[in-house]
């Protein structure tokens, strides 16, 4: 009974990519310490569970709809096909009660954050779900998956402050521009296929070179909003050193890229995405934590 509960559970892990949590929840939790710098509110560990909790409904949530509507388009894919529901792992219904669940959890879970929060869950829910269909019909699919992370946040400062401040909109811009760049470069590996099953998205649209400079132009977007952001609130060296690893490792990943080599995109898009985002967070949150306790 243990095996299969554990088989189950990783299944499931599996099917919503749980590890690429790590993408958006960084700057959740940049948006839950810069809402206590910026208001002097106290921490409060219940809150960040909270939000935590809401960060891996939502993204349960909005996964699994992917994988649901994608089932019959994975199926033809040899890249995709392993899926869990192309590979029979999960059933289909199976996949659409799970994100059933987590988006009524997710709405219940706001729900004892404020009240603000809780209006906006809907609307939250419709951004992050309503990705799965883009592809369908706008190249611009990429910056709709990239509008839904950048909901991490400004979610995260609205769960503390109950209002909406510049700053932490600054940041859903840095994750907004951020994922939609890496999302092309991934979406590289699915050029032909997307091209005969008449799928959307940049590389189609552009070619490999042209989506490439796409990404390129909306990284250079994102790490001037970082910086400006940096200026903006007048922060320290700390800052600073996490902004550099941040824009450097996001500029590494296109020499890894090339429109005639696609054999590192997985260490582009998990790898180095990954590693900027924590580190990242690592350094702005210890400066924001320094700055309230220490300073």
């Amino acid at each position: 009974m243990y095996k299969k509960t554990k088989k189950k559970v990783t299944n499931y892990l599996s099917l919503v990519k749980f590890s690429h949590t790590i993408f958006a929840m960084p700057f959740a939790f940049i948006g839950y310490f810069l809402a206590i710098h910026q208001t002097n509110a106290s921490f409060d560990w219940k809150l960040l569970i909270y939000v935590v909790l809401c960060m891996v409904l939502a993204r349960n949530a909005a996964m699994a709809f992917n994988r649901f509507i994608d089932r019959e388009i994975d199926i033809k894919n040899p890249r995709t096909a392993i899926r869990e529901i192309p590979a029979g792992i999960i059933k289909a219904k199976s996949a659409l009660t799970f994100v059933i669940i987590n988006s009524i959890l997710f709405i219940v879970t706001t729900y004892f954050i404020n009240e603000l929060t809780f209006k906006l869950s809907p609307i939250a829910l419709l951004v992050i779900l309503g990705y799965s269909i883009t592809k369908k019909f706008t190249a611009l699919c990429h910056l709709v998956l990239g509008l839904g992370l950048s909901l991490a946040p400004i979610g995260a400062y609205l769960a503390v402050t109950g209002e909406f401040a510049v700053l932490p909109v600054l940041y859903s811009f840095v994750v907004l521009l951020w994922v939609s760049g890496f999302d092309i470069i991934y979406a590289l590996q699915d050029l032909d296929f997307d091209k005969e099953e008449e799928l959307k998205s940049l590389p189609v649209f552009f070619g490999k070179k042209g989506a490439l400079q796409a990404s390129t132009i909306l990284h250079i977007l994102s790490a001037a909003i970082t910086i400006f952001a940096g200026y903006y609130a007048h922060f320290g060296l700390l800052y600073w050193i996490g902004s550099a690893f941040f824009i450097g490792l996001l500029f590494y990943q296109h020499t890894l890229v090339k429109p005639t080599d696609l054999s590192k995109v997985n260490v582009a898009f998990f790898t180095t995405n990954g590693i900027a985002s924590v580190i990242f967070a690592i350094f702005t949150i210890t400066e924001l934590i320094f700055d309230i306790y220490i300073l």
